[in-house]
């Protein structure tokens, strides 16, 4: 009888972005012919944003995941059928039910084991792996594929600048597998509803028609300011958890919202610009789907190597807020 693994460790990465990019130009241009005026100078400056992608309109959420995770997988030298757990990370899903996991599990050619979508906005990727890391260590499962995936594009208001020109879509995947040496060292994960007004999608469906406004409503100040607080709590209390301390951290992989949010956090924390990985100016904020994209970025591109020490930290609306600290 083979003995339960005592941790779960990140094996591959894998990513994927809609072909259409969509510069600041390009959308200042869509939207100057809405009467809305902005520039690729006012976006750049309150945000590091120059891109993001946008999928088109037959395109589904469980479509993006469906390619992030078969990246993941030939990265982690895996089959789909080795896979007995799936946690999708997702504020737009393909419908309102079954979940998009399901759908992906399909999609993928298994059957069979548990599969499911979690709804933590733009935390989501850092609860789903904690939640998953949990079911290894418990003995529920031994191979995960963590997904986040999102398509933004979908539920915002074009005619508020201030939040049109933040977000994007694509799709970001992990393979999370028990291991008897340490990968993930601790988690931490938050919510407190009384902040859910700041950052929200406020619509819903009943008897066949949207009630309420099915479009993102964002305060940035009041984001902006909750954000880089909760954000360094949360990191240090992984960092206490695991032993460890900032002096440790290798890389920071944040959730890619606002430059300024990510290069704050990194000051608190004293880590020097160099570590902090950042690929919000080409991506945008695409929620849950931002960590696990910029990590597969700089897993791809050589930064993360096997044995360094990786930060990640996600907080969204709800309000939610989480750290993951994991060796590589």
């Amino acid at each position: 009888m083979t003995a339960q693994p005592r941790h779960s460790r990140i094996t591959g990465t894998g990513s994927f972005l809609p072909p259409r990019r969509v510069t600041n130009a390009e959308l200042a241009a869509e939207l100057a012919q809405r009467g809305i005026e902005t520039s690729d100078e006012w976006i750049v400056e309150r945000t590091g944003i120059r891109a993001r992608h946008f999928a088109a309109s037959d395109v589904t959420a469980s479509d993006l995941a469906l390619e992030a995770s078969r990246h993941a997988l030939e990265s982690a030298g895996r089959k789909a059928s080795e896979v007995d757990l799936i946690v999708l990370a997702t504020s737009t899903p393909d419908m309102v039910f079954p979940s998009t996991a399901t759908i992906l599990q399909h999609k993928l050619g298994i059957a069979g084991c548990p599969a499911f979508d979690l709804q933590a906005v733009c935390s989501g990727f850092i609860y789903a792996l904690a939640v998953a890391d949990s079911m290894i260590r418990t003995g529920s499962a031994r191979c995960a594929l963590v997904v986040g995936s999102e398509l933004f594009s979908r539920i915002l208001d074009f005619d508020d600048r201030t939040t049109c020109v933040l977000f994007g879509d694509g799709a970001g995947a992990v393979v999370l597998e028990g291991s008897d040496t340490p990968g993930i060292l601790a988690t931490d994960l938050h919510a407190d509803g009384a902040h859910r007004d700041i950052l929200c999608t406020p619509g819903t469906v009943a008897g066949g028609k949207v009630l309420g406004d099915p479009l993102l409503k964002m305060d940035g100040p009041a984001v902006f300011k909750l954000a880089v607080h909760v954000l360094e709590a949360s990191a240090r209390k992984v960092l206490a958890q695991a032993g460890r301390s900032e002096a440790d951290v290798d890389w920071l992989v944040p959730h890619q919202a606002n430059i300024r949010i990510m290069q704050g956090t990194a000051r608190r924390l004293k880590l020097a610009p160099q570590k902090l990985v950042a690929t919000v100016d080409q991506h945008g904020n695409t929620s849950a789907a931002s960590i696990p994209l910029a990590l597969d970025v700089a897993c791809k591109d050589g930064r993360v190597q096997r044995g360094d020490t990786v930060l990640l930290e996600g907080v969204g609306g709800g309000f939610t807020w989480g750290a993951v600290l994991l060796d590589f």
